[in-house]
């Protein structure tokens, strides 16, 4: 038991094509599950970051981001 512990704990091999793949096709599978809760997030972050902006509601930064501008320094 001891001599297989430490045959492990000195492995060299690192991860393998196939893991690698597993691992990404894991993701994608998530990503597509939870894509319309991921998007109303990101939507959500995006507003309170237009409302902390300045913007009162009447410009949509997402949609025109020419219309919108960075607030001033205050000193």
């Amino acid at each position: 038991m001891k001599r297989a512990l430490i045959r492990f704990w000195k492995e060299e091999d690192g991860l393998g094509t196939l893991e690698i793949l597993l691992i990404v096709a894991v993701l994608v599978i998530v990503a597509v599950a939870f894509r319309k809760w991921i998007l109303g997030f990101i939507k959500s972050l995006f507003g309170q970051a237009n409302q902390e902006l300045g913007d009162a509601g009447n410009k949509d930064c997402l949609a025109n981001p020419s219309t919108c501008s960075a607030p001033s320094p205050t000193p």
